[in-house]
């Protein structure tokens, strides 16, 4: 894997229905690319060149749900650069929860789902990401 310097940088959030006493978290479904499409991810995408962290966050939720949102804290990952997505990228993910707007699969997404975080065997039975499944595992233990 390339060191955190050269990974391309990708932020998640994982959408929460309250930051401080989440119960349900906002998962959304791939349409593109083709090998992607059907499975579930944190919504989110690449930080642009100029562009925070936490500024791109805010960006892709607009484009891609059309919502506003409170970032909490870091779902922090393995390494400095987050969770590893491939051998040339990783992704920070922010807990968080929609400030304005009705999230609408607007953009990459043809279904968004609310699912209980107290039953894991519900957010665990999604076809996740094969990458994101590490951080919906380190999400549940995070907030038992």
């Amino acid at each position: 894997m390339a060191d955190a310097a050269e990974l391309k940088q990708v932020v998640g959030a994982a959408i929460v229905d309250s930051l401080s006493s989440p119960l349900r978290l906002l998962a959304a479904r791939r349409s593109a690319p083709e090998a992607l499409a059907g499975l579930w991810e944190f919504p989110g995408g690449k930080v642009e060149a100029g562009e925070g962290p936490e500024e791109a966050l805010h960006r892709e939720l607009h484009e891609e749900l059309g919502v506003g949102v409170r970032l909490g804290g870091e779902l922090t990952g393995p390494s400095p650069a987050g969770w590893p997505l491939n051998e040339r990228a990783a992704m920070r993910v922010w807990f968080s929860e929609i400030a304005h707007g009705e999230p609408a699969p607007l953009e990459d997404h043809d279904e968004l789902r609310w699912v209980s975080v107290l039953a894991p065997e519900e957010l665990l039975g999604l076809d996740w990401i094969p990458a994101d499944l590490p951080i919906v595992e380190a999400l549940l233990r995070s907030l038992r």
